[in-house]
């Protein structure tokens, strides 16, 4: 029975039993304090909890799920997968113990023709808790063999959440599946050994309420009012019983994945050995990459987005060990997409996307691969070269700049430490990983807070709430002044009731024009003038906490005093700015959309006076014709001269309008809603604006570039400053022009040809440096000295244009000196700047165990970097081109032995 099936069947069992059914939720967990949805139950917490009214008494759901905390075992064991299925059941004050009970024994052992999965009721373990009577007589009743029913401790088979609250026994169904699979239950126990017991469904008694205690060492104090069932059926380990497999990684959603690796690779699943446990890493990880990808998630360096990049590198890596060390994805994750789209169809019709993030993951990861394997073995042969009899470890500094300069990620360098037999010192590393966290966190702290203590923004907020409702009321959507009264005031950092010319004061204030720092819109500037004459300049203002605005600034004159009157005016040229580039940003944000689709969404921003930066995600470069056209569209809209509204309303209401909300944004339950045109622009905002489009003048796209994995940036100018930019772009093509004595329509040919004369130029160089290096091939060849029974030939070429003229020397070299007896040659240069080394040896060199890899890795430990290659010929280099001359007596010195 297929996968897919068996979850349908589990659906349409419990529909037919009253159960709402509803849809998974995202693997982007509901809940704000995990990362991932990483169990069935997730979705229905508050209800489980009691902290909301379920809307049914009782519900099931087949959920997506991710865990990647035991990722290590993935591949190892039968039963580990990053992705996986809960199937669950669900009842908030409805059927408890006994109809739970029923339904799990009617569903396994019902007969497949009338909808069950038809197991074997005999095979079926269950274990209770020990006081539990209800349970053991609902289970012999059913049908479950007495002997089958095990009783386990409260410690050994109770749920709870860890703190006051609901508690409650389990009934964890196991099924036996064979004397073949490990040794017979015995001692009141199922998990003797082995998988021969495998746990497939565990229902969850929400009973009572426990008290405090460490552990399961808590009071229970009574029965819910409201008891409840949660339950979880795994649905691959199901699957894996249905269709006869011995795991999970052979079941049908996940194997034909493996098959297409084995291909690629030309390995043998079923072997045994390390090449079965990266298959089956590959045929897991690129089934969650895809569905986590689907959801939403995008690679990064931390949260989520670390995990997706963690298991796409983990794919690459496994199919690089395997033998393959070009791209993958584009022949694997197609496999995955037709084998999960029966239930999720929503993978295919996203696929165009999903592919661009992955194969853009994987393109980037396998260049830092290559680039960072080099670094890594030149540390680690630096690190055996000073270990001596002690163990070799990679010290923390090393493994920090591996991943903070060339992008290695510290999960890598310890697998790839770990196949070296080197120790890495990750302590070091996680020391050296939060101090550098510290320092960017002070430095945001800095510029939002002005060192401030957050805890004096968080007893002011609390004391301005409860006395005046809200703790600072905006009015800068339709003023530009208001009259002010100064409710708190920081000097320095530090809460004080008043402060004296010159001062550096944090202000807040009851009522504001000032517009705070937020959804990418700069702050506004400006000065508040007190009744006193005092004069505060307003440099910046920031939101610490939500809903209270604090300014920024210098007090200039006067004193300032908690209670004082005053007016608050903003700067409004610098407003007018600042909103023409929002409200482009808006229209570049739709006409990016309407150009590439509407997986352009937004990742970020910032509207500054007359400019704006917005970031979007894309896994390809923008064609400059896309570019154009995107440019022309804002640009057409503009001239239209289309009304900026805004509107309050609730979320859902903004949502069943279109508006675009920000990923991962967090937005209340009343939203703001901000749309230019009607609806051809509509998004959640809480930005200024102007009132039409007309008012932005221009807008001028200066180009894109990639930030990050899977996004994209655009720079424009808005208004004065993109006239300005287009005023000195003109005079630039002017001055062109007069150089290249070309009409401004043929700057583009006569530029392009001059860059082909220039190239055939520096061919011709190349190639006469190249010819001066090979004349030297005659000379060398005769001046080769004897080391032992070896002709060795080690010499500095100097500098060259390509590594490619090295190995061309080396080879002619080493044809010149025949087969008669053993030869080596080493050859090194600079290239660009680097140092490289060439190592080649003739058949008789190789008999007498001069191997032309081990000697450039020796030469290249000693220029700082590493290398590799053939027996025959071998190529590397390092940092250091000051120690070449050294490098090449090294190779000089292996010979001689």
């Amino acid at each position: 029975m297929r996968t897919a099936e068996i979850r349908q069947r589990w659906l349409d069992y419990f529909a037919s039993k009253d159960h709402a059914i509803v849809p998974s939720v995202p693997l982007i967990s509901p809940d704000p304090s995990i990362l991932f949805t990483i169990a069935g139950m997730v979705p229905f917490i508050p209800y489980i909890l009691g902290t909301q009214d379920a809307p049914w008494p009782r519900v099931a759901n087949a959920q997506k799920c991710i865990r990647t905390n035991d990722i290590e075992n993935v591949g190892r064991t039968t039963r580990h997968g990053t992705f996986f299925q809960m199937l669950g059941n669900f009842s908030f004050g409805d059927y408890f113990k006994q109809g739970a009970i029923e339904l799990a024994w009617e569903f396994l052992t019902g007969d497949q023709a009338s909808g069950g999965l038809g197991l074997d009721g005999d095979r079926l373990w269950v274990t209770i808790w020990n006081e539990d009577a209800e349970s053991a007589d609902t289970l012999r009743r059913v049908g479950v063999d007495p002997r089958h029913i095990v009783r386990l401790t409260r410690e050994e088979i109770f749920w709870d959440t860890g703190q006051p609250g609901p508690a409650g026994p389990c009934a964890e169904w196991h099924y036996d599946r064979g004397p073949e699979f490990g040794p017979d239950a015995e001692g009141g126990t199922v998990d003797p050994g082995g998988d021969r017991y495998l746990e497939i469904w565990n229902l969850v008694f929400d009973q009572f309420v426990r008290g405090e205690g460490r552990g399961k060492d808590y009071p229970l104090l009574g029965e819910l009012e409201r008891k409840a069932i949660d339950t979880g059926a795994g649905l691959e380990r199901i699957a894996y019983l249905l269709q006869g497999k011995n795991n999970l990684y052979e079941t049908d959603e996940v194997f034909p994945v493996i098959e297409r690796a084995a291909e690629l690779t030309g390995r043998r699943y079923g072997a045994g050995g390390e090449d079965d446990v990266r298959l089956r890493v590959v045929g897991d990880h690129v089934r969650s990459s895809l569905m986590l990808i689907g959801d939403g998630v995008t690679p990064s360096n931390e949260g989520r987005g670390y995990v997706l990049r963690r298991l796409v590198r983990r794919t690459v890596r496994s199919m690089r060990l395997l033998g393959v060390e070009e791209a993958a994805l584009p022949e694997l994750l197609p496999v995955s997409r037709d084998l999960m789209s029966v239930s999720y169809p929503e993978v295919a019709r996203d696929f165009d996307r999903i592919a661009q993030v992955a194969y853009g993951e994987e393109d980037a990861f396998l260049r830092t691969l290559t680039a960072g394997t080099t670094i890594f073995e030149g540390a680690v042969t630096k690190a055996k070269a000073s270990a001596g009899d002690a163990g070799v470890v990679l010290t923390g500094d090393q493994a920090f700049a591996l991943h903070d300069t060339y992008g290695f990620p510290i999960d890598l360098t310890l697998e790839m430490a770990a196949e070296h037999g080197v120790t890495v010192d990750e302590q070091a590393f996680r020391t050296l990983m939060q101090a550098q966290r510290d320092r960017a966190r002070a430095d945001a702290l800095a510029k939002k807070t002005g060192h401030a203590d957050t805890s004096a923004y968080q007893q002011l907020h609390q004391t301005l709430s409860t006395d005046h409702g809200a703790p600072v009321r905006f009015v800068g959507y339709t003023d530009t002044t208001a009259s002010s009264t100064v409710v708190g005031l920081l000097v320095d950092g530090v809460p004080a009731p008043s402060a004296t010319a010159p001062a550096h004061v944090q202000v807040v204030l009851d009522v504001t024009p000032f517009y705070a720092e937020a959804g990418g819109q700069l702050a506004d500037t400006g000065t508040i003038s007190l009744e006193n004459g005092g004069i505060v300049e307003v440099d910046d203002v920031q939101a610490p906490i939500k809903g209270l605005s604090v300014h920024h600034g210098r007090l200039v004159d006067g004193t300032l005093t908690i209670g004082d009157a005053g007016v608050s005016t903003i700067d409004t040229a610098r407003r007018r700015a600042i909103a023409r580039a929002h409200t482009a940003t808006h229209m570049v944000h739709k006409a990016l959309r309407e150009e590439l689709g509407d997986n352009a969404t937004q990742a970020g921003s910032e509207n500054a006076p007359s400019r704006l930066r917005f970031d979007f995600r894309s896994g390809a470069a923008v064609p400059a014709s896309s570019l154009s056209q995107i440019e022309g569209r804002v640009n057409e809209r503009l001239q239209d001269d289309l009304e900026v509204t805004d509107a309050v309303m609730a979320i859902d209401e903004a949502r069943a309008l279109g508006a675009m909300a920000l990923f991962g944004e967090k937005y209340g339950n009343e939203v703001r809603v901000v749309s230019i045109g009607g609806d051809w622009s509509r998004e959640l905002c809480a930005g200024t604006h102007v009132r039409r489009s007309g008012e932005l003048g221009l807008v001028t796209l200066l180009g894109e570039a990639s930030i990050g994995s899977g996004v994209r940036r655009v720079d424009a100018l808005v208004g004065d400053s993109a006239y300005g930019y287009q005023a000195k772009e003109r005079a630039l093509v002017s001055q062109l022009s007069g150089l290249l004595g070309a009409r401004p329509d043929e700057l583009g040919d006569r530029v392009s040809s001059l860059l082909t004369r220039l190239k055939e130029s520096e061919k011709q160089l190349a190639a006469l440096q190249q010819a001066q290096v090979l004349a030297a091939a005659g000379s060398l060849a005769a001046g080769a000295q004897q080391v032992g029974a070896t002709r060795v030939v080690a010499h500095d070429a100097g500098e060259l244009a390509s590594g490619d003229d090295l190995r061309t020397l080396a080879l002619d070299v080493r044809g010149r000196l025949g087969e008669s007896s053993p030869v080596v040659v080493a050859v090194g240069g600079v290239v660009k700047g680097r140092p490289a080394v060439v190592v080649a040896t003739n058949a008789a060199a190789r008999e007498a165990g001069h191997r032309a890899g081990q000697l450039v890795r020796t030469a290249s430990g000693v220029l700082g970097g590493g290398g590799g290659g053939k027996d025959d010929v071998a190529q590397g280099g390092g940092t250091d081109a000051a120690r070449l001359g050294e490098a090449l007596e090294g190779v000089v010195a292996a010979v001689r032995g």
